[in-house]
């Protein structure tokens, strides 16, 4: 199966409607319709619902959607993979933001920097979350994310365990506290993730999400490494005993071969040893 005939089924797939999908994809409504036929022919699949007034995806158009988006994705990803492989001075891409790290990224790199397969190192500061989206279009090798995360088509080695802290306002009432429960915020266990997640929304960035708090409107769950690196005026961390903990992860492709990302897998995973053996001895 050819990569354009699955370009032209996203796009209808996409749009519900041949003439948008055309004009999209910069041809004419006919041979799009043409195409998306003989596809179906190939597959021996009707994949689209048609009426007069209406397209609509059949059960089997919705699996080749799924499916065809990951594959043309991997195609991509393949694509920018390789052109920076054959670039003059390749690379390393570490996709990581900018507080996510457990500050770890400053002995990963420079433990990695010791091995015979490393490569120069670009490291990209991005969004949160976006490490995995990055590394599945081929535009990072390797990333270091927080659980949870969209492990599809991904591989990952457990690098750390911290837990929680509440970021609060100092003239919020649960300030005043050494210690606070999920009870405290009004959440049950199972609630956890899902505010957090809805909460890091609120703010682009860690500094963002901190003025909010500082504002009093926000109360952020939050690896306790950041308590200690990102001390602000106005803002005071106390631990939540039961929420569940930061997990920090090295995440590379799964289909990656390169020797110089599983370098970098090795020397992230060794940093993190080293920091539980400290800590525990």
């Amino acid at each position: 199966m050819e990569s354009r005939p699955l370009r032209y089924f996203v796009a209808v797939a996409e749009e519900l409607n041949f003439a948008r999908a055309a004009d999209r994809l910069g041809i004419s409504p006919p041979p799009l319709s043409r195409a998306v036929r003989q596809l179906e022919t190939e597959l021996g699949a009707v994949l689209f619902e048609r009426t007069t007034h209406s397209v609509t995806l059949t059960t089997a158009g919705q699996v080749l959607l799924e499916e065809a988006r990951f594959a043309l994705e991997a195609l991509e990803a393949a694509e920018r993979r390789t052109r920076r492989a054959a670039a003059d001075e390749p690379k390393l891409v570490l996709a990581v933001k900018a507080d996510g790290d457990a500050g770890l990224l400053e002995p990963i790199l420079a433990r990695y920097a010791a091995d015979p397969a490393a490569a120069p190192v670009s490291v990209r500061l991005c969004a949160w979350h976006e490490q995995t989206r990055l590394l599945r279009r081929g535009e990072a090798d390797v990333a270091l994310v927080y659980e949870p995360y969209d492990r599809g088509g991904l591989d990952a080695e457990h690098l750390a365990a911290e837990p929680r802290v509440a970021a609060l306002a100092v003239a919020h009432p649960l300030a005043a506290r050494v210690a606070l429960t999920l009870a405290d915020l009004g959440l049950r266990p199972d609630e956890a993730h899902g505010y957090m997640e809805e909460v890091r929304g609120r703010g682009n960035d860690l500094a963002q999400l901190l003025t909010l708090v500082g504002l009093g409107k926000v109360v952020p769950l939050l690896p306790a490494s950041v308590a200690d690196r990102y001390p602000r005026p106005g803002v005071v961390y106390r631990p939540v005993l039961d929420a569940p903990p930061a997990v920090l992860v090295v995440a590379w492709p799964q289909q990656s071969r390169s020797t110089a990302t599983a370098a970098l897998v090795r020397a992230a995973t060794a940093v993190a040893e080293d920091v539980r053996e400290r800590r525990a001895g």
